[in-house]
């Protein structure tokens, strides 16, 4: 089983990779076709016209694409922000009990927007829901990648839930920070 989430976490971040790879090359393949035209303006042609159609827009899915896939790896790599200034200056027992709190509330909010994320992308499917750039992409698609990343997110935290509850440290508190930033542990 750990293998398997593992491996699960692993998929979602290099998703969220792929997703800002695909965002670069579409911006780089439009920066070349402005480069082409305006070349050909310059020496007195007619410019091609090429163009990414609605690249902000698909741009703009990738990346939500990408916040929301990337979520479950960087907190099991230990990369999101924690305010730990209180569990830093309370006992040790109160520390766990602390940080057991947070997993559950953080768990319950995140279980909670999952969940409409999930009936909003159905909502998008059923009523055929398009966005309006030149390329009607259907909402459904980068709604349901959204769910997908919040999904594996909560997943990742109810296995760190789950490990604080049994006495082992969350994912985050035992990952690997050789490349600490100044200040922390």
């Amino acid at each position: 089983m750990r293998a398997f989430l593992d491996g699960l976490y692993r998929l979602a971040g290099g998703l969220a990779a792929a997703c800002l790879v695909t965002i670069a090359v579409l911006v780089v393949a439009q920066v070349i076709g402005r480069l082409i035209d305006g070349a050909r303006k310059i020496v007195g042609l007619e410019p091609f016209g090429l163009l990414v159609p609605s690249l902000a827009e698909i741009a703009g899915f990738l990346l939500v694409g990408a916040s929301f896939l990337a979520l479950a790896a960087t907190l099991r790599m230990g990369d999101h922000i924690r305010v730990s200034i209180l569990l830093q200056n309370v006992p040790a027992s109160v520390a766990k009990i602390l940080e057991i709190w947070s997993l559950a509330v953080a768990l319950v909010l995140i279980s909670y927007f999952g969940w409409h994320a999930g009936w909003l992308a159905y909502d998008s499917y059923v009523y055929h829901e398009v966005s309006f750039g030149i390329i009607p992409i259907p909402l459904w698609i980068p709604q349901a990648v959204m769910t997908f990343g919040i999904s594996v997110f909560a997943l990742s935290l109810a296995d760190d839930f789950l490990a604080a509850l049994t006495g082992r440290a969350p994912s985050y508190a035992s990952a690997d920070r050789g490349d600490a930033i100044e200040g922390v542990e």
